[in-house]
């Protein structure tokens, strides 16, 4: 259970950097040039126990205003995370950004180098490998693992993988590692007009990014 969840430790928040210069993210989903989106980033300090780290809030503030103090210290808004799992095989960790038909709208942030859609309606999944290997380290590097949608959408992206060789997929939801290292994943709210379904990928090796549909789920 979580009950004790932030009874110790601090609370951290993340904020991330994209390494692709602001004019080559403009909101539609293209590749910028250096053929990933990707970038470094760091965990910002909220609350250690009763010790708040968050300027004009106090801790109890921060653990139930959690976003509005991830706010105050510029942590990055991403587009929807559902879900977080480390690979058993490589500790690089995962996260399901479900979508953000929100994303670019008046008032609402814009399109950045990890949200890299305006009106994301299909979502997508963020990888992060801790500095050194260290789950302790207080940085990391991302990258979008994969960019989903339909594999003929030009604004899509499979870790690299030939597009004419994997399933589409629409809004990532729950993510889980079976003990070869595959990420399974099942989706919540299909945009592309088809049903949710379950879909397996390959995350190391000759593989990585080839996306295969493993199950469709009926409706009614």
């Amino acid at each position: 259970h979580n009950l004790t969840l932030l009874d110790e430790g601090t609370l951290y928040v993340a904020k991330l950097t994209g390494d692709s210069p602001v004019n080559e993210i403009d909101g539609a989903g293209k590749l910028p040039n250096d053929g990933e989106f990707d970038g470094s980033g760091v965990w910002i300090p909220l609350a250690t126990g009763t010790t708040s780290h968050v300027p004009g809030m106090t801790a109890e503030e921060v653990y139930v205003y959690t976003r509005l103090a991830g706010d105050k210290v510029g942590a990055t808004k991403m587009d929807r995370p559902e879900d977080v799992e480390p690979s058993p095989r490589t500790g690089r960790v995962y996260v399901a950004l479900t979508n953000n038909s929100d994303r670019g709208k008046e008032g609402k942030p814009g399109a950045d180098e990890a949200n890299p859609r305006n009106a994301n309606k299909h979502g997508q999944i963020l990888e992060l490998a801790e500095n050194w290997d260290d789950p302790t380290s207080d940085g990391f590097a991302w990258r979008l693992f994969l960019v989903a949608g339909d594999p003929d959408d030009p604004a899509t992206y499979f870790a690299g993988f030939p597009k004419s060789s994997v399933s589409p997929i629409s809004c990532p939801d729950n993510v889980a590692f079976d003990a070869h290292g595959n990420l399974w994943i099942s989706t919540d709210g299909n945009a592309l007009g088809s049903h949710d379904g379950l879909f397996g990928v390959a995350t190391h090796g000759d593989r990585r990014g080839e996306l295969k549909q493993f199950l469709t789920v009926p409706t009614g």
